[in-house]
């Protein structure tokens, strides 16, 4: 047996490694055409693919498409952003105010993705120490979704900036019911060439080998292979 019996064909790992590359939080380029069924049932089906702690399976999907409920989770953005806005002064706060952190009427569809905490039972195999698991499984399900998501050409925008019990009201969720993540989705007029907040000057991306250690915390990787490796610039498949 060789490793090669595992390997994906030469077009389908550059399939996946571009849609990693780029995969981007979609705010300004919804177009309004609607998103076919059959697609956003793969995009389901993909994120209901994902791994998870017990294989407890803690998500369901809440599909958005009223303008009302939209405009209620709008007014929660907008009153959360202005909280937001007051933590930054200057130039920072100018700066701050002028980007755009969410697409939600914009965007054809809305989806919400949430965690089940309960699912399972009170003794969740794998979850006795890390209660967050569940959580983090759900996480594993948006960026399944996000990424199968880029491969369908639909852009994804995950709104933040919300506070969640107050969108768990809007939502009618059960008090066991977590909303992990609001999401925006819909076909749009470009994918930009690289994440909004590092094109627009808010932050740039770390350089990956200053982010990787050795054996513990802070140790550097010396004159190794792999250190070598990072400081490649990386080929974006």
């Amino acid at each position: 047996m060789t490793h090669s019996n595992y390997h994906f064909s030469d077009a389908e790992r550059r399939g996946l490694y571009r849609a990693i590359y780029e995969r981007r939080d979609v705010r300004s380029q919804f177009l309004p055409d609607a998103i076919p069924p059959e697609v956003l049932a793969r995009l389901l089906n993909a994120a209901h693919h994902a791994p998870s702690v017990g294989f407890m399976q803690p998500w369901d999907f809440i599909v958005i498409e009223s303008r009302s409920v939209r405009e209620t989770v709008l007014a929660l953005f907008e009153q959360e952003n202005q909280k937001a806005a007051e933590q930054f002064e200057g130039e920072r706060h100018e700066r701050y105010c002028s980007l755009k952190l969410q697409g939600i009427m914009e965007s054809p569809l809305n989806l919400c993705i949430t965690c089940d905490r309960s699912r399972g039972g009170p003794h969740v195999l794998g979850r006795n120490s890390i209660i967050e698991t569940d959580l983090f499984s759900t996480c594993l399900a948006v960026q399944n979704l996000w990424l199968a998501a880029r491969a369908e050409g639909i852009g994804v925008g995950w709104v933040s900036i919300l506070d969640q019990e107050q969108l768990r009201t809007a939502l009618n969720l059960p008090e066991h019911v977590y909303p992990l993540a609001y999401l925006c989705l819909g076909y749009v007029s470009e994918f930009l060439g690289q994440p909004e907040l590092q094109a627009k000057g808010w932050r740039s991306r770390l350089p990956l080998n200053e982010l990787v250690h050795s054996d513990s915390w802070g140790q550097p990787l010396g004159d190794s292979p792999l250190e070598a490796a990072l400081s490649e610039p990386q080929e974006r498949l």
